[in-house]
């Protein structure tokens, strides 16, 4: 049976979420320079992960963000500051929005479940 891309793999960790790329692949992959991933990882914009040897990997959803930063800046002219304050704001909308979908669910569970009111004949 073929794999669906968001399952995880054998380590727990999401193919997406997979390290695979060093900073020389990455930085190629999204057509910056290899300094200016590292000033992203210093602005804490991206967190990629380390090898034993400390050597930076990063992943498919690493590579996703860089991109979207690149086009709030690029399209928005937003600074690294505010691109910082847009990743944080779509965390909490999507945190929200999972949050939002739970309750609805809860709400359709209990409602389907609540006893019809009694009759009163006149």
């Amino acid at each position: 049976m073929a794999r669906n891309r968001r399952e995880s793999s054998d380590d727990g960790i999401g193919d997406d979420q997979q390290p695979i790329y060093v900073i020389s692949i990455a930085a190629r992959l999204v057509g910056m320079h290899q300094q200016t991933l590292r000033y992203y990882e210093r602005a804490g914009l991206v967190e990629p992960k380390r090898t034993g040897g400390n050597i930076r990997m990063y992943s498919n959803s690493d590579i996703e963000r860089i991109r979207l930063i690149q086009r709030w800046i690029d399209d928005f002219g937003v600074n690294l500051a505010g691109a910082e304050i847009m990743m944080r704001m779509s965390a909490q909308i999507r945190a929200l929005q999972e949050e939002l979908a739970a309750t609805k669910a809860e709400l359709d569970k209990i409602r389907s479940t609540r006893l019809p009111a009694p009759y009163r004949g006149t």
